[in-house]
């Protein structure tokens, strides 16, 4: 176990800015800038009210996370908590296993949504062989170094972060000049109660604000992790919260909800209708950035949570190999590229998106689950403590989201579950013993 008195294999580089920022910039992503037309749908024109109930349920599990990570500050994540709480390497695996195909499918996504219609709008390339060399660009700067990859994701959340930001200014500025209607930030779909209209809504508008669990993967590169994790944690939910609140009243009083569910671009539709002189292409450049900033964080985890299952044996040593100067788990980062290059060439991204949230909610019972189980368990350093009735709601909430997803889902979410199945225990009958047995370490800097 990786404690104040025992350095890590990694170089602790990430201070809490950054840390807040890589939160930050994993949480808004790319959804959001399409999120409000789908939430409409459900929530009419009082879309800030399910983005506040699923602010409140994302924070339920984030409080769990602030425990765990801050009591086990060790790369691994979720699949690190299952192994001590349940004992059962099998069961750590799979947990494991599912945050990992979730980022690694969500990248292959991502870079697809890169490479189409955001890309069109400067440079006419195919999407497929697009998406792959942008995939690899990623990687090089995965391998680089985590403070490079800070350093760029600080420059790419403070954009997407602005574009969101413009939403909200320019809409004030219609709404100040005697335009829009913020009447209709009340207004409920027809025939649907209040009740109805805002869980129905928290369902879709929780997905935006999945992410900031991949931040458990990299503590092990987070200075003074114990003060530092849950401050940053807790900021960057919360920022994030109030900015999507923001952009779902000016999205109301901007259009109509009819005209919010029929646009593909919808924030660009809001700032459209304000007649403020906003260059249309600025919104194309600001969602390409928004993308590329969570493709790199999304595979900056999925890198380091396969390095971190390697140390637990849980999947072949090789994964475990760092670079010797600059100390990034360079193995991790090739394999995962090369899956999620793969996986841009399956056809059906829709139903692989639901099913990467069905794997996340599951990863998320077990982190609940193990906060309870492991409060017998004791460690020497200081630790974030979450209160008892946190945890148990976490796991109400989980299971409510879940019940929310198709037939369809289940079936695929059970058969990649299978293939890790195979997987791990092809690992056990050839890996041998487990990387931390093995001479690959280089000297530490703190």
């Amino acid at each position: 176990m990786d404690t104040p008195d025992t350095p890590p294999r990694l170089r602790r580089a990430i201070s809490g800015p950054m840390l807040f920022a890589f939160i930050l910039g994993d949480v808004l992503g790319a959804g959001i800038y399409a999120l409000m037309g789908v939430l409409s749908e459900s929530a009419g024109g009082m879309l800030w009210a399910p983005l506040i109930v699923a602010l409140l349920l994302a924070l339920l599990t984030a409080g769990s996370y602030a425990e765990l990570v801050t009591k086990y500050p060790r790369a691994g994540g979720a699949a690190v908590f299952a192994e001590r709480a349940f004992r059962s390497p099998l069961l750590s695996f799979l947990v494991g296993f599912s945050m990992l195909a979730a980022g690694v499918v969500s990248a292959a996504g991502l870079a697809i949504a890169f490479s189409g219609d955001y890309l069109a709008t400067f440079i006419d390339v195919p999407v497929i062989p697009a998406a792959m060399v942008f995939l690899v660009l990623v990687a090089l700067l995965n391998a680089r170094g985590i403070r490079e990859s800070m350093g760029t994701n600080l420059v790419m959340t403070a954009i997407e972060l602005s574009g969101l930001v413009i939403v909200i200014v320019v809409v004030a500025m219609y709404v100040g000049g005697g335009g829009g209607d913020l009447g209709r930030a009340t207004q409920l779909p027809d025939g649907v109660g209040m009740a109805g209209a805002v869980l129905g809504g928290a369902i879709v508008a929780y997905y935006s604000f999945v992410g900031f669990e991949t931040s458990a993967n990299v503590i092990e590169e987070v200075k003074q992790p114990s003060r530092v994790y849950p401050r940053a944690l807790f900021g960057a939910l919360v920022t994030a919260g109030i900015v999507y609140v923001l952009v779902g009243i000016a999205s109301a009083a901007a259009l109509p909800t009819d005209d919010l569910q029929e646009s593909t671009g919808p924030l660009l539709a809001v700032v459209e209708a304000t007649g403020l002189s906003v260059p249309s292409w600025l919104f194309s450049l600001i969602a390409l950035i928004a993308v590329a900033n969570g493709a790199l964080l999304t595979m900056i985890m999925a890198s380091r949570l396969a390095f971190g299952m390697a140390e637990q044996g849980l999947l072949p040593s090789p994964l475990g190999r760092v670079l010797p100067r600059r100390r990034t788990p360079w193995v991790a980062i090739a394999s995962t590229t090369v899956v999620a290059m793969l996986l841009t060439l399956v056809g059906d991204l829709a139903t692989l998106a639901e099913t990467v949230v069905l794997l996340l909610l599951l990863v998320f019972i077990s982190a609940n689950v193990s906060v309870l189980v492991l409060r017998r368990d004791k460690v020497p350093h200081e630790h974030f403590r979450v209160w008892t009735f946190v945890p148990v709601l976490g796991v109400i909430s989980c299971g409510v989201l879940l019940s929310q997803q198709k037939p369809l889902v289940w079936l695929f979410a059970a058969i990649l579950l299978a293939v890790g199945v195979v997987l791990w225990l092809s690992t056990r009958r050839f890996a041998g013993q487990p990387i931390a047995d093995a001479a690959d370490d280089v000297p530490v800097e703190r």
